[in-house]
């Protein structure tokens, strides 16, 4: 069987997850527990019961639950040790041998706030039960203290099994407590067959809004959380540079999608808004060199038509891309009274794919520069698009500059990703927000500062109520359009909520009080990460980590600074769990016999796409230096693809696993024409009708017959073999390499329509 029961209360969702699985077989099998975790939900509680005996794990300091572990496995114990390197881990999987005969019980909590926007917000769970299962139930309660006018449940995002949707509308004008208890949703016994796959259970719930506190105020036991999202604002006009990244790693799908996302963007601007793009690679293109100008209809179509003549060459000058666009808008600071930025929010946009090669490529030179060019008046806005792009730096810089960093997963909806993050901060309604709580302790201070607030999003605040306070007095002050002034007060007593009860009548009550100090614990502890990740100097740094482990360790959570360890005894079966980040997302398109191919710096990583599915599958090779890895075998087509892997540096404290780069392509073609393409980090060499060698550093077109060769950037190789097959290679360098940074190549497949379906090899077959 498996189980998913998820309680939400104000927002903030206790979830477990309950796969029961049976080894019906003579001998001895494995048997897995895997899990798509939320990207911002912490764990917080994980046990395994095998023959009736129950294995909990146990959240630790980080280094001393490694310890533990290692300790454990030298014993010849059985172990597991889950560890997480900031708030972006996204897998739990854990196996263990079961006997025959015996049943074992794997059960993971964990928690997340759920994040509101438009209104409403939406609980997403993954189920993944790994096997076939006879019983599955999902089941879902919700709680808001200002009540809630409808509940949604869309299809079961799957390929196969799916649901009708199901909506549940209450009274739009009725306050209260409303709870929601959707029945068990048992498949149809068709849908068994899918259940081995991962699918996906939404929930989509819009609260009622409380005008007094603009938003919703909940007091429980001395712990407070404020929901900031007032309504009715007027916007403000903004002045906003789009800064993107056209480097050579652009080429290809990524540039298409950043274009289209973009078209619809720029249509989105206000007529009294102001904008100007920035195109840039080792060189920097300003669009309207003058400064930014209004968002009339004929500037968006001329814009527009400036974005369809962008393409991709070249490396990547991220600091000189960010100072061109901080210049823009402090240019249009220069006529006081009458530029671009007077009563208007000034926005940087920046998405890049890639970390910095060019120009300026130290992060330290990169933040302080920024720092000084923005002086902390305009808010930066990050888009990290794949895994490549260097995302601690990214974030960083948004977060020591007013803004947010995100990612952008490469799929096929990376267009819509892109245009849904724009769209949370297309209407800023505020500036410089600051929330005074008299009686009130937000961290050490009876205030919180947030540099903006945009329309549909919601501002959270956890904090304490000070001993012997009666009564929280709140107290707004931001600015609004036109630079005007907009103060505002409210106050609650600290002990009515405490006597309000949530549910449904003859149904059990959830303890508010404990999920309100646990929302508390939660929003403390992002906030004293984002702290930490920020701050410049050590002893802060080691103050704030300290915090949080104390607040993780109190309340059970998996954190960056933690860890959960769980210790079998000798006769126990064997297990191994890991937390993992996101599997690469495909960069390739192939024909439905031909898996897609995406390499990351690192360990040569694939990503094979499910035929007539949606599903992916990831892997990683634990190649050794000096393996030949056979990528494409296809006798028929007359076409064999090899690269040969270079050994790396191990990362510090995993010194026992082999990192490796791909350092040699060989492409081999003996139909209609034999051909041999050589590809090293150094060179090319092509092998016909005689031998002819290129080099990377000088751009070439080389045409044969059936065969054309086109070297570009310094770093990028197009190959294309007769009218139906194209491959692109790409040379990885680094201006200023870390220990861990060696050139090496990546191998990508742009147009395998010409391979047969016999094709084999590890991304042909």
């Amino acid at each position: 069987s498996y189980s998913m029961h998820s309680t939400v209360v104000s927002r903030y969702a206790h979830t477990l997850v309950t796969s029961v699985l049976f080894n019906p077989h003579a001998e001895a099998h494995e048997a897995i527990f895997d899990l798509d975790l939320p990207h911002l939900a912490f764990i917080s509680n994980f046990t395994m019961t095998i023959n009736n005996k129950v294995y909990i794990a146990e959240v630790k300091e980080k280094h001393q639950a490694k310890k533990i572990y290692e300790e454990a496995h030298q014993q010849g114990k059985t172990a597991a040790h889950v560890g997480i390197r900031d708030r972006e881990s996204e897998k739990f999987r854990i196996s263990t041998s079961l006997a025959a005969g015996t049943e074992v019980t794997f059960s993971l909590a964990y928690e997340e706030l759920l994040q509101r926007h438009q209104g409403h917000y939406q609980l997403v769970v993954s189920l993944r039960p790994g096997q076939l299962v006879k019983r599955l139930s999902v089941e879902v309660t919700v709680s808001e203290r200002t009540g809630i006018s409808y509940v949604h449940i869309p299809p079961l995002r799957t390929s196969r099994l799916r649901t009708n949707a199901h909506t549940l509308d209450f009274p739009k004008k009725k306050k209260g407590n409303k709870s929601y208890s959707p029945a068990r949703l048992e498949p149809p016994r068709p849908a068994l067959l899918c259940l081995e796959k991962l699918f996906t259970y939404v929930l989509t719930i819009t609260t009622l809004w409380d005008a007094e506190t603009g938003g919703s105020l909940e007091i429980y036991d001395g712990y407070f959380i404020h929901y900031f999202a007032p309504r009715g604002l007027p916007p403000m006009e903004k002045n906003v540079v789009f800064v993107i990244d056209v480097s050579g790693s652009m080429f290809g799908t990524k540039m298409e999608q950043t274009k289209k996302a973009m078209n619809v963007i720029l249509s989105d601007l206000r007529a009294n808004d102001y904008f100007n793009i920035i195109s840039f690679s080792d060189t920097i293109n300003v669009w309207k060199a003058g400064g930014s100008i209004q968002a009339t209809i004929q500037n968006v179509h001329s814009a527009k038509d400036y974005l369809h003549r962008m393409e991709a060459d070249g490396w990547t000058d991220i600091n000189s891309a960010l100072l061109a666009a901080a210049s823009v808008l402090n240019h249009s600071n220069q006529e006081p009274g009458r530029g671009p930025n007077v009563g208007r929010i000034p926005l940087i946009i920046f998405l890049t794919d890639g970390e910095p090669t060019a120009g300026v490529t130290t992060p330290s030179v990169i933040l302080s520069n920024v720092r000084q060019a923005v002086g902390h008046r305009v808010s930066l806005f990050t888009l990290a698009f794949g895994d490549d792009a260097d995302f601690t730096l990214l974030r960083r810089l948004s977060l020591e500059n007013r803004g947010i960093a995100r990612r952008i997963y490469e799929d096929t909806d990376a267009a819509l990703q892109l245009k849904g993050l724009y769209e949370e901060i297309s209407m800023p309604l505020l500036a410089d927000v600051r929330l005074n709580y008299l009686g009130g302790l937000i961290g050490a201070s009876p205030w919180a500062v947030f540099p903006n607030y945009f329309g549909g999003s919601e501002l959270v605040v956890a904090g304490q109520v000070q001993p012997g306070k009666q009564e929280l007095g709140i107290h707004l002050a931001a600015r609004g359009p036109k630079d005007q002034l907009l103060v505002a007060r409210h106050s609650e007593g600290t002990t009515n909520n405490s006597q309000k009860t949530f549910g449904c009548p003859g149904e059990p009550a959830p303890n508010v009080a404990h999920f309100i100090r646990r929302l508390w614990a939660y929003v403390t502890i992002g906030e004293l990460l984002d702290a930490r990740f920020q701050a410049r100097d050590t002893t802060i740094r080691h103050l704030l980590a300290a915090k949080v482990l104390n607040l993780s360790l109190e309340y059970n959570f998996v954190t960056p600074l933690t860890s959960l360890v769980m210790v079998q005894p000798k006769e126990a079966s064997e297990a191994h769990c890991l937390a993992s980040s996101p599997s690469p997302p495909q960069v390739s398109q192939s024909p439905p016999w031909l898996p897609s191919l995406s390499t990351v710096d690192g360990d040569p990583h694939f990503v094979i796409q499910i035929p007539h599915s949606e599903e992916k599958i990831c892997f990683t090779l634990n190649g050794h230096p000096g393996d030949l890895l056979q990528l494409i075998e296809d006798p028929k087509a007359g076409l064999h693809v090899s690269g040969k892997l270079l050994g790396a540096p191990p990362r510090p404290g995993h010194k026992d696993q082999t990192r490796t780069y791909f350092q040699i392509i060989t492409v081999t073609t003996d139909k209609p024409r034999a051909y041999t393409i050589t590809i090293s980090r150094s060179s090319i060499s092509l092998r016909g009708e005689g031998t002819l060698r290129l080099s990377w550093d000088r751009p070439a077109l080389l045409k044969r017959p059936q065969l054309e060769l086109y070297v570009a950037a310094a770093a990028r190789l197009t190959l294309r073999l007769g009218p139906y097959l194209e491959f692109l290679v790409l040379r990885h360098r680094y201006r200023h390499p870390n220990t861990l940074q060696l050139p090496h190549l990546g191998f990508y497949v742009a147009n395998g329509s010409g391979l047969s379906p016999s094709a084999r090899g590890l991304i042909g077959k």
